[in-house]
């Protein structure tokens, strides 16, 4: 990856697009070593704090004028209902499109044009549809046919009021008075931190010789060691600890290359829960690249809400290798709905 100026962030190639796809966020972590920290601590408290809001209203409400025209065309609001893809109905809006996750029964009340949506064949699921509208376009405007038509469907069929997760994934401020109207309730975040815990160093960096030989199964299985170990680390598991002594026959987990005779360091993790966009994300990713000390490594994962009923998720992980200021590894993770 290239020189990155603050000022003009890439929005082409990865790991731009890859963030950018990144859609509804639940959980930042980023793991660094304890000796940057202060660094990097800086640097977050000059950041604003991430705010979201929780909300109850009905779809037709996010449809009315003013919010339409406030938030969603002229602004960049991003929303999320309650619900799953999978079961019941799920509502969501992110950069002036409008998705609507029906069941059928809801489907054929609603009388919308949707498409079939999820895995076909499988044994006890029940068939269901996606409704889709850029509510950007021209014609999304009330007194045109196909707006209307969603509009009535609104306050006939999907009128029961939810509750929405609403954030700005505009980088200019928002106002909240509609908002503040619906009595949305604000919640602003700051990161937990987790430090001095003390790991045996694995390689963090792919081996020469592999990338030499062009070995695309060793290639797969040194970055799936080093996925599995950062995994470990956010998840503040004692496997990764030095000085672990778990029975075996209970866990099997070993860090690839480390014992008792590598070298310990301290690491620390800060983590964001709530609702983030993508935007945030890069603007964070960009942050801790121009910020960290180029011989020093960290990594940065970003996971989405799950959106059905088995739990899966979509997330993103980065890791930028000590000494390695132009170089990272990036793991692309999504789930099927």
């Amino acid at each position: 990856m290239g020189h990155v100026d603050p000022r003009q962030i890439p929005s082409k190639g990865k790991p731009w697009t890859a963030i950018s796809d990144l859609d509804f966020i639940h959980k930042v972590d980023l793991i660094i070593p304890q000796d940057i920290y202060e660094t990097v601590a800086q640097k977050m408290a000059e950041r604003e704090p991430p705010t979201y809001f929780r909300v109850v209203m009905t779809l037709g409400q996010v449809l009315e004028t003013k919010f339409l025209t406030q938030y969603v065309k002229l602004g960049n609001i991003m929303m999320l209902s309650q619900g799953k893809t999978t079961i019941g109905n799920l509502f969501t809006l992110r950069e002036g499109n409008l998705d609507l996750y029906l069941d059928r029964e809801t489907y054929e009340r609603a009388g919308l044009e949707g498409k079939p949506y999820g895995n076909k064949g499988n044994r006890g699921s029940k068939p269901r549809w996606k409704v889709s509208y850029n509510l950007r376009e021209e014609s999304m405007l009330h007194g045109r046919k196909g707006f209307d038509r969603l509009v009535y469907t609104c306050k006939n069929v999907l009128n029961q009021p939810m509750t929405w997760l609403v954030c700005n994934a505009s980088s200019s401020a928002m106002s909240v008075d509609l908002l503040q109207d619906l009595k949305a309730t604000q919640m602003t975040f700051f990161p937990t931190l987790s430090k001095d815990t003390g790991i045996y160093q694995i390689p963090l960096r792919i081996p020469s010789t592999i990338l030499a030989q062009g070995d695309r199964e060793a290639l797969e299985y040194s970055a799936t060691e080093i996925y599995e170990w950062l995994s470990l680390v956010r998840l503040e598991s004692p496997r990764v600890v030095a000085g672990d002594t778990i029975d075996p026959y209970l866990s099997r987990y070993a860090p690839p290359e480390a014992d008792s005779t590598a070298a310990q360091v301290q690491v620390c993790k800060l983590s964001w829960q709530g609702f983030l966009s993508s935007s945030w994300l890069r603007s964070l990713f960009v942050d801790i690249v121009t910020n960290c000390p180029s011989q020093s490594w960290f990594a940065l994962s970003g996971t989405t809400f799950s959106r059905n009923i088995l739990g899966g998720c979509n997330e993103l992980s980065f890791l930028r290798p000590p000494e390695s200021a132009g170089e990272f590894l990036m793991w692309e993770t999504k789930s099927q709905d």
